[in-house]
């Protein structure tokens, strides 16, 4: 499914605003419901203003024998975005000068845009420079730069409390893998899985934006009511190549989030790093603003800037793998699952160990145990052991080596028997009264 997905998202042209946008949410839209917010141009959001709207229908340029040398319908990234509406004959010096290359990457198209400042480019691989001999030039460019809409997807899993776990994605790149359809790719994926979970800890929202101006717009509207629910959150993108994963902390970076992800991170097995966060990468540096200091980190996989291909038509299919995006999902999933286990508890009974075996939780005779009893033992001899209402299960989870979503059951055990007492249910319960 990811990969078919793929091939229908991968040839459109997406861009901050347009039809593009709105056709990707469509296609994604059939896996899982997805809203389509507009917000019209000059919006403002803080210091930005929602751009004028653009689509792009043909461009290209001819040569003197009317060969076409650039075709914008070979390759989106053909056309640098938010190209002005243009047709004519250049000389080779102008054409030159609109002309975008990376002499790094002789064999790429670079992937280039004007959003503020109008203007109008190609973009072609360095190697092809050659190929420009004559004098003049046939310019043709069939764009629209109007007043119009800014998309913005969202979805929404309301869970048993209003404390919410958001996670974002971008939709506003033409034609890259890693750096574009990996991330609403698997957060669709981690979308339609929570759909059918029951009995959610957590409520869920799910934002596809256009990168930068689309969350400081979202910020804009809903910023004080994220800063008040929002209990953890990911930026999902990068999340199809590479053998090793990345974590990109949130900028508090002592947050939940960061809890769990590093946590399942360590349990995985998997290779791993983490880094700090910084104020470039992607939506984290409007969520972790100094006036929301959103509580977002990023579980990517080789991140943006740390592969060659980046924002270039060789970040194409052949960088990615349906294995490695299924693998991303499942990391996402296991710290979901970490946060919807994660309780703190208090040991009702301090003064020695309460007797387990008449209550069931310890056998009565000694000799072999399986393995899973002896875990079973010590997950329950730890648990009242390490519950000081202070330590989290994740907290215990480290001490043990063990994945906290695994301590789940052992605790409500223990707390079926009143011997834990769960100390996140009067402060959930305050906070639903503060919400009314």
């Amino acid at each position: 499914m990811l990969m078919d997905l793929f091939d229908r998202l991968f040839p459109i042209n997406r861009s901050i605003t347009g039809d593009g946008v709105r056709q990707s949410l469509r296609i994604l839209g059939e896996i899982v419901p997805i809203r389509q917010r507009e917000y019209s141009t000059g919006t403002e959001c803080f210091d930005w203003t929602v751009p004028k709207e653009w689509n792009a229908r043909e461009a290209y340029v001819k040569d003197s024998q009317g060969r076409k040398l650039i075709d914008f319908a070979d390759s989106n990234l053909h056309l640098m975005g938010y190209s002005v509406p243009f047709r004519g004959s250049v000389s080779r010096e102008e054409l030159l000068e609109h002309l975008h290359t990376r002499p790094d990457l002789p064999n790429a198209i670079p992937y280039m845009m004007s959003y503020y400042k109008e203007n109008w480019g190609f973009c072609i691989e360095h190697d092809r420079l050659p190929e420009f001999t004559d004098e003049r030039y046939e310019v043709v460019i069939d764009s629209e730069l109007k007043d119009g809409h800014m998309t913005i997807g969202e979805g929404f899993i309301q869970g048993a409390s209003d404390e919410e776990i958001l996670l974002s994605t971008y939709v506003c790149h033409p034609s890259m893998a890693i750096n574009e359809l990996s991330g609403p790719l698997v957060q669709t994926m981690v979308y339609r899985y929570l759909l059918q979970k029951k009995d959610l800890k957590y409520s869920y929202r799910f934002l596809y934006l256009p990168e930068t101006i689309g969350s400081l717009l979202y910020l804009s509207q809903h910023g004080e009511e994220l800063k008040r629910r929002v209990a953890a959150g990911f930026v999902v993108t990068c999340a199809g190549h590479g053998e090793s994963f990345t974590y990109k902390k949130s900028k508090r970076g002592d947050t939940l989030s960061d809890k769990a992800a590093i946590h399942v991170l360590k349990q995985s097995g998997k290779p791993y790093k983490v880094v700090d966060w910084n104020p470039f990468g992607s939506d984290e540096r409007q969520y972790c603003s100094e006036g929301f200091k959103l509580p977002m980190g990023s579980l990517m996989r080789t991140m943006y800037g740390e592969y060659p291909e980046y924002h270039t038509s060789l970040d194409n299919r052949s960088l990615i793998s349906e294995e490695a995006l299924l693998e991303s999902v499942q990391m996402y999933v296991d710290v979901i699952e970490t946060l919807e286990a994660n309780e703190t508890y208090e040991c009702t009974h301090v003064h020695g160990e309460p007797k387990l075996d008449k209550r069931g939780l310890y056998p009565y005779t000694g000799g072999n145990r399986t393995d899973a009893e002896k875990r079973r033992i010590a997950a329950v001899t730890n648990l009242i052991a390490f519950s000081d209402g202070f330590a989290d299960l994740i907290d215990i989870a480290e001490k043990l080596n063990v994945m906290g979503k695994d301590l789940r059951d052992p605790a409500l055990l223990l707390e079926q028997h009143g011997l834990l007492r769960n100390v996140n249910v009067v402060d959930r319960l305050d906070l639903a009264a503060h919400w009314g």
